[in-house]
């Protein structure tokens, strides 16, 4: 855990120690929210779902406060695993010794639940002609076996830049153990290129044709950006609306790859499909994997108020703005280009 971090995880636990101390003599009925300060550690991937989350529990419950941390997924397991936080999102569950441990260690009840089912996705610069590719060529680009773009498609004989946020996210952890062989690493691949986080993978593919972007779909929905220009008190309505799922449009500012599976379940079909929510749903999209909120928190606590809000309807409903599916929603379909 870097300095910066650390420092920030102390001023939290401070403040959390503090507010909890006040509210400690105010018992918290059944079905009623805590009060209080918490912290979660979450993966870059999904900074866009949980800030809002985070926005919209906030706004409901003023008295509450959620402080983030947005860190590798490894780090937010080392972390939780450590007691210095009582909530992360993941992409793994924990393993029954991980359970055990917490329980026997820090006398921990461990609560895990599937919250959403996120894509991976591919994206290019919207001057590159390649506008779909194969789970083989996807893993033939990753094992570098296939290195120029004129092998996909056009005349174009530069080498194709893989970009990732950090070598220890979850969307590298997801694409290794899917196309890799075991211990090879994705950094290891001739021309793959590390970032920082998500925004970063995003802005390079905007500005460099040669780039092929590996990022969540939650960083690529727009209907999330069109919502945070709304009034909260008009956002409220709308998540509170018991209405069904639409699927979310997808940002024009780059190309989203379309992926095709040929296997002997679907007749080797050839059909390539974007992350869209309705092909996530019905398994059409291969690139998916699903997102968990785990804690600790003890009951009448602000974190286990916070996990009960996301793992409901509102906080289900706000998942279906980010532009991947929410766990507990069926979507249906509309009109998708």
């Amino acid at each position: 855990m870097n300095k910066n971090i650390f420092t920030k995880l102390r001023t939290a636990l401070l403040l959390t120690a503090a507010v909890a101390g006040a509210v400690a003599c105010t018992p918290v009925k059944r079905g009623e929210y805590a009060s209080g300060s918490a912290t979660v550690f979450c993966d870059d991937g999904f900074r866009n779902i949980l800030d809002e989350e985070i926005e919209v529990f906030e706004y409901s419950y003023p008295q509450s406060s959620i402080i983030p941390f947005y860190v590798s997924e490894g780090a937010a397991i080392d972390t939780l695993m450590a007691d210095g936080t009582q909530a992360i999102i993941a992409t793994r569950e924990l393993t029954k010794d991980q359970i055990d441990y917490m329980k026997s260690k820090y006398k921990r009840v461990v609560r895990q639940k599937c919250v959403a089912v996120d894509a991976v996705a591919l994206i290019t610069n919207k001057k590159n002609p390649v506008g779909a590719l194969s789970m083989t060529e996807v893993s033939d680009i990753l094992n570098g076996k296939i290195t120029r773009w004129d092998q996909l498609a056009g005349n174009d004989t530069t080498a194709i830049k893989v970009v990732f946020d950090n070598a220890e996210s979850s969307t590298v952890s997801y694409l290794k153990e899917k196309f890799l062989p075991e211990g090879k690493k994705l950094s290891e691949t001739a021309n793959t290129f590390a970032q920082e986080n998500n925004a970063q993978v995003f802005d390079v593919v905007k500005t460099d044709p040669d780039a092929l972007g590996v990022i969540s779909v939650s960083w690529l929905g727009d209907d999330l950006s069109v919502a945070k220009k709304v009034p909260m008190d008009q956002r409220m309505e709308d998540y509170q609306n018991e209405n069904d799922t639409i699927a979310s449009q997808l940002t024009s500012e780059v190309n989203i790859i379309k992926i095709s599976n040929p296997t002997q379940e679907n007749d080797f079909s050839p059909v390539a499909f974007k992350p869209y929510q309705a092909y996530i749903y019905s398994g059409e999209y291969p690139l998916v994997r699903k997102v968990y909120m785990i804690s600790t928190a003890s009951n009448s606590t602000v974190m286990h108020s916070f996990y009960v809000f996301m793992t409901g309807f509102v906080g289900q409903k706000i998942i279906t703005k980010t532009g991947i599916l929410p766990y507990q929603m069926n979507p249906r379909v509309v009109e998708l280009k």
